[in-house]
């Protein structure tokens, strides 16, 4: 599958794969050099925008070292791209360690899984079917 990708800015990065079977694009700080403190949230730039196809979304991601060695990692766990979204791409980076943090222009900084998804209609009811687990376990199973 292609998808389109437009650079808003000279400087931007089309994402890369580490890897062949890599899932994940790397998307890049198109912007200049920013310090992020601890317990700081800082919007950064891709300087890209990208056409995702009708019945798939972008899944924006943290890039594992970044998050396990510097304490950086997106705000919001996992950003979500519509098909129908064409601005610019920006990850809210979060610094989660006890240093101040910067991130280097051209700077990996997540990533971007395409993925389908299912378009569901919500429907109201009184009641819903019953299983074994029902109502128990929000948050954990309850099995050890």
């Amino acid at each position: 599958m292609k998808v389109k990708v437009k650079k808003l800015v000279n400087s931007a990065i089309i994402p890369t794969f580490g890897s062949v079977e890599s899932a994940g694009g790397d998307l890049y700080n198109a912007g200049d050099d920013v310090v992020i403190s601890p317990s700081e949230t800082v919007l950064i730039g891709t300087g890209l925008a990208v056409e995702i196809p009708e019945g798939y979304v972008g899944l924006v991601y943290a890039r594992s070292g970044l998050a396990s060695k510097c304490g950086l990692a997106p705000a919001n766990k996992v950003g979500v791209i519509d098909s129908d979204y064409r601005g610019e791409i920006k990850v809210a980076l979060f610094n989660h360690s006890k240093e101040t943090r910067t991130v280097l222009k051209g700077e990996r900084i997540a990533q971007m899984v395409i993925a389908p998804y299912l378009k569901v209609e919500y429907e109201e009811v009184e009641e819903l079917s019953s299983t074994e687990r029902g109502e128990g376990g929000f948050g954990s199973t309850g099995k050890k």
